[in-house]
């Protein structure tokens, strides 16, 4: 396999063709005048195309790391697919707070949001635009019409491959759509091009859209573990169906904790294996991690913009903390975390847990002031080095890739599912899954492993937050074990006061923006907004 494949092409795959938004006022340039008919002619094209869809989500526009934006009338650095999903998982729960008062983000700290939230909306374009990207794609690739060019042979099969791709990425988008915005405007590419009002889904049709789109490709796509890296395969289609299905009962009231077994199942047994050491995960050498199932590819010299890991390591370095030990020129001095992370750790785990991976030189534990970036314990994971330390290719823009989806994840997925009743599954070796974790974090012994008894739900919950820490999981996490809203948990800075307060159960959702609600009227407001 291509061990760099998408990072090499990011930048040159730009999209060949033009395509039309379902949002009014989601701006966007033209890639080139070419019309879908020429650039489709020719299957040499198809590839670079491709890798437009999967650069979305590291890039924000033509050229990076700034100008000529895809999406235009919001920030393009802080509007960075990675970026906003990572704000909207994160800076709303006890994982973090950022210091920054740039539009949008105090009120994530708060979670007092309104339908004009600069980083909701930000994030609900992102998903549109390439729900839009992946559309044409996904149009242009019909059997018809690859018939109709001469597509055969090889090519043929390459080309529908990339489809299901596509089908992918863009099951992906709209599974980020139904877990932050519940219900959404729904376009698929069976709608006509052109200007148009999309009719709104429910959360329950989303749910079992994405469910088909997943199971239909699933054996259309490259087998797992045999696609060129930062390309979707089988696996990465189980995994997002093991969390589809972990969070069934969220979306629509239905436990479907037995399907996520049966594909948590599928994933470990693909071959995929733990990186020995928990930290390589976050380093410029990630790639070659057997861990990770499926990432977003960056680059510090092809793939530029300020968010994804660029934003995650640069945004947690300040203080008295050292910008060259992390590989970068300089720090941001935006994010930490919480008390209440810091807590999930005893005494003895914060000196043998290598996932306690907190700065305290120069900060206080207690968030006084959220605009302080010393008030609050930054976590140190994401760096722009290699396990020898040195330096990545740029200091500004990160060569570490995000990986959205990883084995770890996937062991805690079955453990909770197995916990929560689903059958098919089995306790003993959900207990091995979760040990395997553990023993990896302190450094291969047996002084972390827990006992069947100690691997509770309330256990799962906190060993997710300890092992997945600023991996844009905790939001979705909270809500599925009801601890996001109202009082039963409270943290720092939780509804806007210090010592945490109740927030009321609609914050569960983000808001469709108000702009959208005004451009289309087959859209009505989220539910409190």
């Amino acid at each position: 396999m291509t061990s760099r494949y998408l990072k090499t092409i990011l930048c040159a795959g730009l999209m060949a063709v033009a395509a039309t938004s379902c949002v009014d006022d989601l701006e966007r340039e033209p890639f080139y005048e070419a019309t879908s008919a020429s650039v489709y002619r020719d299957f040499a094209n198809y590839k670079p195309i491709l890798a437009k869809l999967y650069a979305g989500f590291a890039l924000t526009g033509q050229q990076g790391p700034s100008g000529r934006p895809d999406v235009g009338g919001i920030d393009e650095g802080a509007s960075n697919y990675v970026r906003t999903y990572w704000m909207l998982q994160q800076v709303p729960t006890d994982e973090a707070v950022i210091a920054w008062n740039d539009p949008g983000l105090p009120a994530l700290n708060t979670l007092t949001w309104s339908s004009n939230n600069d980083v909701t909306t930000a994030m609900y374009y992102r998903i549109f635009y390439q729900i839009t990207l992946a559309n044409e794609f996904i149009r242009e690739m019909d059997d018809a019409k690859l018939n109709e060019r001469g597509i055969t042979g090889a090519n043929l099969e390459e080309a529908k491959k990339f489809r299901a791709e596509a089908r992918f990425l863009r099951a992906l988008s709209y599974w980020h759509a139904l877990d932050l915005y519940g219900s959404v405007p729904f376009v698929t590419e069976a709608d006509l091009i052109g200007k148009f009002f999309p009719e709104q889904a429910s959360r329950e049709e989303l749910f079992a859209y994405v469910e088909s789109e997943l199971l239909a490709i699933e054996s259309e796509l490259a087998a797992a573990r045999q696609n060129e890296y930062g390309r979707a395969d089988q696996a990465a289609a189980w995994t997002l169906l093991t969390k589809l299905y972990l969070n069934a009962e969220v979306y629509t009231n239905q436990k479907k904790y037995t399907e996520a077994i049966t594909y948590a199942t599928k994933v470990i047994g693909a071959g995929y294996t733990l990186e020995p050491d928990y930290d390589h995960l976050f380093m410029t050498t990630n790639h070659t991690s057997n861990e990770i199932i499926f990432p977003i590819t960056f680059d510090g010299l092809r793939t530029q913009s300020y968010g994804g890991t660029t934003f995650l390591t640069h945004a947690a370095v300040g203080g008295t903390m050292s910008a060259s030990a992390f590989g970068i020129d300089s720090g941001w001095g935006g994010i930490r975390s919480t008390p209440s992370i810091y807590d999930l750790f005893s005494s003895t785990a914060l000196t043998a847990d290598d996932r306690a991976n907190f700065h305290t030189n120069g900060q206080e534990k207690e968030i006084n002031t959220i605009a302080t970036f010393t008030d609050g314990y930054p976590i140190t994971k994401w760096k722009n080095v290699n396990p020898a330390g040195q330096a990545g290719s740029n200091p500004t823009f990160v060569d570490t890739d995000f990986p959205m989806f990883r084995l770890a994840d996937v062991y805690l997925m079955y453990a909770e599912a197995v916990l929560r009743g689903g059958t098919g599954g089995d306790p003993a070796l959900a207990l091995q899954y979760v040990n395997a974790l553990r023993t990896r974090a302190y450094n291969g012994g047996a002084a972390g492993n827990v006992t069947a008894s100690q691997m509770t739900l309330n256990f799962i919950l906190d060993e997710r937050a300890r092992e997945l820490n600023w991996e844009a999981h905790r939001r979705t996490d909270l809500i599925r074990f009801n601890r996001f809203t109202g009082d039963s948990y409270l943290w720092a800075w939780k509804g806007g006061m210090m010592e945490g307060t109740s927030v009321a159960d609609f914050r569960k959702l983000y808001p469709i923006p108000a702009n959208d609600l005004v451009a289309n009227p087959n859209l009505t407001p989220t539910p409190g907004y």
